[in-house]
């Protein structure tokens, strides 16, 4: 500590050996990091509780003060859902993904681009960070075409087929913590705006940056052998084995997506790829900063 108060109170369970050594531990690792791009992928489930998200943004705060380049992309499924319902609009999904009608590309912009990405700009700013909200749309950030799966009829939801991460470059190299926003323009000669699924995008924008690390912070411990048992957890899979524990079972459901996420981070040169619980606080400085790390490694 930089200084003590007469007010403070110690916490009975670290005295100042202990204190000593989660610094002395973790001093290499800020090192390690500074000047390093880190994306952070932040679920919409893992957003729900209001105390943890402001933890999670005095984490990231805390990563750019120190000289880490942070790039936040969000995703908001559940605020979709709830503002969806308030107009008596049924949220309709097919093959887990969201039907999205042209009036509900319309709720998707505002809750994404509009509510949900001030908010998070606006918690950042109160936490002392400097941050600037732009969505997939700005600057051509993230060009998109419909995706057609067999025939199948999504509406607006698109898949990435362009990054241009100029505008990212620009705001990371004057110490800006750009926040992300899924909603992406056409390819040259559509106009449409798509919705875009938040995972996807956040590590394909880590391959565009050449980041050092992809985290995907969630709802759920990490990949674990057996669900009902938070022990079982997984800390480390190597990429040659997620087809194997796909066919068992231990891969499964919407444990697919974000592997398949990891592993697109992967191939595209980025060294790191983690899924780690957001539910935790300062998840994100335990798997930064720790010998212990948290959740599961994709490597």
């Amino acid at each position: 500590m930089a200084g003590t108060s007469e007010n403070a109170v110690a916490d009975p369970r670290m005295d100042n050996e202990h204190w000593a050594n989660v610094l002395v531990q973790a001093l290499p690792y800020f090192k390690t990091w500074v000047g390093k791009t880190v994306v952070v992928k932040y679920g919409g489930n893992a957003m729900l509780n209001e105390e943890l998200k402001t933890a999670v943004m005095k984490d990231i705060v805390l990563l750019s003060t120190i000289g880490i380049h942070v790039v936040l992309v969000h995703g908001g499924g559940p605020e979709i859902n709830h503002m969806l319902d308030r107009i008596g609009k049924e949220s309709k999904f097919v093959d887990g993904l969201r039907y999205t009608d042209a009036e509900t590309m319309e709720i998707v912009g505002m809750v994404l681009s509009g509510k949900l990405n001030k908010d998070i700009v606006g918690i950042l700013l109160q936490e002392g960070g400097r941050a600037v909200g732009l969505s997939g749309v700005d600057s051509g950030l993230l060009r998109a075409k419909k995706i057609n799966r067999d025939g199948q009829d999504y509406g607006f939801v698109g898949e990435v087929t362009e990054v241009h991460p100029e505008i990212l470059h620009s705001l990371l190299t004057q110490g800006f913590i750009p926040v992300v926003s899924t909603v992406a323009l056409g390819e040259t000669g559509d106009n449409h705006l798509y919705n875009i699924n938040a995972d996807t995008a956040a590590a394909k924008i880590a391959v565009a940056l050449k980041a050092e690390k992809f985290v995907q912070l969630t709802n759920v411990p990490g990949v674990l052998r057996d669900v009902s048992d938070p022990k079982s957890l997984l800390q480390r899979i190597h990429v040659s084995d997620i087809e194997s524990l796909t066919a068992q079972g231990v891969i499964s459901g919407g444990m697919i997506p974000k592997i398949e996420c990891c592993r697109l981070a992967r191939s595209g040169g980025v060294p790191r790829t983690h899924i780690i619980d957001g539910r935790v606080p300062h998840s994100l400085l335990i798997e930064m900063f720790s010998d212990r790390g948290i959740g599961t490694m994709i490597y």
